[in-house]
């Protein structure tokens, strides 16, 4: 019998993704309406056990409380339902008639869900929903602690996704659950996309998995307090965003940046809702309890009471204690204390101005939450769309509670457990995730105009070519050329015709079409301009024995390639003007050289 846990995940996982692919085939040709019925039916299922897994959850990671649990499970299986409920995402989105184009709705297929330890239920709830109602089928990956509560998760929904008709297997989970297993779920052949919610490396190896991926980083959120908001009411809702189930929720509030003139009356308000203000000797004790070394989080402080936390670091607190507030000096790797805590342990700075606010607050999310969530509590619009626009995070809260605004409760964003961090942070994604990310968008679309009404090409006719490219006037200029170098003589008409073929090459290496040129009076050599020498044209060599040189001109007509060459040996320049001619190949011998120097 097989032991080997590895082999044991990835043997499931293989198993399981196969079975959860081929019930998304048949999945895949449900209708709108037979879709939403069944997202319907697992919705209902989920609030119907919200308190059952919630209560779950925390009796087997030992994080977090039930009543936030519950409010989580209910974000996802009531609120997310209800704001999608008439997306379209199956079949024909759109059609628009204007442009002519048909949006036609296609699943990613299956669905690779990783599931965290902070938010095991709920996530679970979040990614099934979302998958389904975008026709895929999901596999869920759930984290090795919390892999009981999760695989329950899975199990109710998909009771009531196949009691509404939807194919058996549709919804899947790991029961062996092993980064190994992990790994070959999101580098299977038949997984579509992934959904990756987890630590840091978790993402990057769903990245680096060859598939679609849509991870998320950490959040490390800072809340500004302007003296133009009302402080009461900001710091009421700041704990309760920081305290809502005990800090595990990755957009919560951890560090409250103001001013110095402030800091009474947020001090005084922080009081008045059960917040513990840490003296330095319990602030230091903090320190070194939540971050360790290396300036990762302390996995057995996740989650935990204020009440639980001061006791590990070797003091009380009351029973009412909502959260810890600690003052920090600054950000960075020599204030721990200003990374984020997933605890409800909340941290204040306070700097000389908005202008120093917005920098530390810009510093915070560099340190640890680039990309994520950001908050500021004003009045004043000017420094909203100030901090708005400074802030390196993909959701600028205003007058919210951090994981209420973030999710999608308090504002109208998409409700969602994953929330993406843009280029900046590494994702693919600065959305709050929802089921049209799990689609990709077919378009037939129709011929609405002709080629020529888009590109309006150069007319290159010889009536129309611009006059430096005159055909009559580049011979001319060879002409001359020719004459200079005693080629030419008044006896010697049938050099017009040579310098017509070499102005027809010129030109046909520009792709310019030239017209044919009868051949002059009294004959021509016939050779087409096919030859270079003048014996080989037929004409006598005595008659084009070279002239005695003429006189030396500072600018020349025209540059041949054999006029660069000579120029390289004698070591010469060659001197020309705007309105000089030089053949190509002249042109690319002399581009290494330094020959051509324009007058």
């Amino acid at each position: 019998m097989l032991h080997d846990n590895d082999l044991l995940s990835i043997q499931e996982v293989r198993a399981k993704v196969d079975k959860a692919h081929a019930a998304q085939k048949i999945f895949a040709t449900f209708s709108q309406e037979q879709v939403d019925a069944v997202v319907e039916a697992m919705a209902a299922a989920g609030r119907a056990h919200a308190r059952e897994l919630a209560e779950l959850a925390v009796e087997e990671t030992r994080y977090g409380n039930v009543p936030d649990k519950i409010a989580k499970n209910l974000l996802c299986a009531e609120h997310l339902p209800n704001q999608i409920r008439h997306m379209r995402t199956v079949g024909v989105l759109r059609e628009l008639a204007e442009e002519k184009i048909i949006e036609i709705g296609v699943p990613a297929g299956v669905v690779a869900a990783v599931t965290p330890t902070t938010n095991p239920t709920s996530t679970a709830i979040f990614k099934a929903i979302i998958s389904l109602k975008g026709a895929n089928a999901i596999v869920i990956s759930p984290h090795p602690r919390a892999k009981r509560c999760t695989a329950q998760t899975a199990e109710v929904l998909h009771k009531a996704a196949v009691a509404a008709g939807a194919p058996e297997g549709i919804i899947q989970c790991i029961n062996v659950s092993t980064m190994e297993g992990t790994q070959a779920l999101m580098s299977h052949r038949k997984t579509g996309v992934i959904l990756a919610t987890g630590g840091s490396a978790m993402v990057r190896a769903a990245y680096s998995s060859g598939k679609p991926a849509f991870g998320v980083g950490p959040g490390n959120v800072p809340a500004l307090v302007d003296s133009s908001t009302d402080v009461a009411a900001a710091v009421q809702q700041i704990v309760a965003g920081k305290s809502f189930d005990f800090g595990t929720v990755c957009s919560s509030e951890q560090s409250i940046v103001s001013y110095p003139e402030m800091r009474g009356a947020i001090l005084a308000e922080l009081k008045k809702n059960n917040a513990h203000l840490a003296s330095e000797q319990q602030s230091q004790a903090l320190a070194k309890l939540l971050i360790a070394p290396g300036g990762t989080i302390n996995p057995s402080c996740v989650g935990q009471s204020p009440q639980r936390i001061a006791k590990m670091a070797g003091f009380e607190v009351s029973a009412e204690t909502s959260v810890i507030a600690v003052e920090i000096e600054g950000v960075g790797k020599l204030h721990p204390l200003s990374a984020e805590k997933l605890s409800p342990v909340l941290s204040l700075l306070f700097v000389k101005d908005f202008a120093a606010a917005l920098d530390a607050c810009e510093e915070i999310l560099h340190f640890g939450g680039l990309g994520h969530t950001s908050v500021i509590w004003a009045s004043d619009e000017a420094k909203v769309r100030q901090f708005g626009l400074r802030m390196p995070s993909m959701r600028v809260l205003v007058n919210t509670p951090a994981p209420q605004g973030s999710t999608g409760l308090t504002t109208s964003l998409l409700p969602s457990m994953t929330l993406g961090c843009g280029a900046i942070a590494g994702n693919v994604t600065g959305d709050n995730v929802g089921p049209l990310h799990l689609i990709n968008i077919k378009r037939v679309a129709y011929v609405t105009r002709r080629v020529e009404d888009v590109l309006h090409m150069p007319d290159t006719s010889s009536e129309n070519r611009p006059a430096g490219l005159d055909r009559e006037t580049i011979v001319a200029a060879v002409e001359k050329y020719l004459a200079q170098r005693g080629l030419a003589t008044p006896a010697r008409p049938a050099v017009s015709e040579v310098a017509a073929n070499v102005v027809d090459r010129f030109l046909g290496e520009r792709g310019v079409a030239s017209k044919p040129v009868a051949p002059p009076a009294g004959g021509g050599c016939g050779c087409s301009g096919r030859t270079t020498s003048a014996a080989s044209c037929g004409i006598p060599q005595a008659s084009v024995d070279p002239a005695p040189p003429a006189q030396k001109i500072a600018v020349v007509d025209f540059v041949a390639e054999a006029d660069v060459r000579l120029a390289i040996q004698q070591g010469k320049k060659i001197h020309i003007g705007p309105k000089t001619i030089v053949t190509p190949s002249a042109r690319e011998m002399a581009a290494g050289h330094d020959i051509l120097v324009m007058a």
